[in-house]
């Protein structure tokens, strides 16, 4: 959990979490000190590295299957220019056929214009959150699935909880294995 001041689609304040979760996830960690007038330092802690590295056959990489399910055309939806980027380059990695829309009202455009498989929206956007476009796709598309990505580690009340969720920051590996659960349910 975490606070901002920022609004809606002005960022989400989580960009030193992220490097946090990097650092624990790494064996390290973050210190961050702060003094009135002069400024904030921030401390990245990381362990030394070993001169060579053994992983246990447990502890081995999952490389994603380089093929997306029968070449699915997936939307991607999200009002941050970068993470769209990363996200569809991504998903073509995958195999898929990317959509992009900067917005919801755009996304319900190219719904109804074009042939997709999967929605995979973000949650904080002006306008329509990822959850209200999630809604509105399931008025018009009952069956089409949408995955929901979001940052916010909150529990998702309605339809946001029983939507399929991708937490921020994800990888391919992650990406990929979210896509296979929800497409093998269908």
């Amino acid at each position: 959990p975490f606070f901002t001041t920022k609004g809606v689609g002005k960022g989400t304040g989580l960009g030193l979490s992220m490097v946090h979760g990097l650092a624990a996830q790494s064996g390290g960690h973050l210190v961050l000190k702060s003094e009135k007038n002069r400024g904030t330092t921030a401390e990245l802690w990381l362990p030394l590295a070993a001169d060579t590295c053994m992983l246990t056959e447990a502890e081995q990489l999952q490389v994603p299957d380089p093929q997306c399910p029968v070449a699915l055309n997936v939307l991607a939806v999200d009002d941050d220019p970068l993470v769209l980027m990363t996200t569809s380059a991504m998903l073509e990695e995958l195999g898929c056929h990317v959509f992009e829309a900067d917005s919801a009202k755009q996304a319900l455009e190219l719904l109804a214009q074009n042939t997709i498989h999967l929605v995979l929206t973000d949650q904080a956007m002006p306008q329509m959150t990822g959850t209200q476009l999630a809604e509105d796709i399931r008025q018009r598309y009952p069956t089409l699935p949408v995955i929901l990505v979001t940052g916010y580690a909150d529990k998702a009340n309605g339809l946001a909880g029983e939507l399929p969720r991708l937490g921020k920051p994800f990888d391919q590996n992650a990406l990929a294995q979210t896509i296979a659960a929800v497409m093998g349910q269908r």
